[in-house]
């Protein structure tokens, strides 16, 4: 139970490193309800102020993410033989 717990946590990391070489930066668009709606028409109400939220991926981030899931992956091929001790 162990061992694949700790393959998927890899496998995800790495498939999120490989995520991050393909994108620059990722935006995040927040979900709400309108902040008040003036009147009732068959119009829309104007957009309101988007929030957004921006990440910007580093140079770094997805070599550690890919390294680490690795890293990850090989401890749990090694962890059988750690717990039979």
């Amino acid at each position: 139970m162990w061992r694949a717990l700790f393959l998927a946590i890899g496998i995800s990391l790495i498939i999120l490193g490989v995520e991050c070489l393909a994108v620059g930066k990722v935006t995040f668009k927040a979900y709400g309800k309108p902040e008040k709606v003036v009147q009732k028409t068959l119009q829309a109400p104007p957009p309101g102020p988007a929030r957004r939220r921006e990440f910007v991926v580093g140079d770094h981030a997805p070599w550690s993410l890919m390294g680490l899931g690795a890293v990850v992956i090989i401890y749990a091929f090694d962890l059988p033989r750690r717990l039979k001790g």
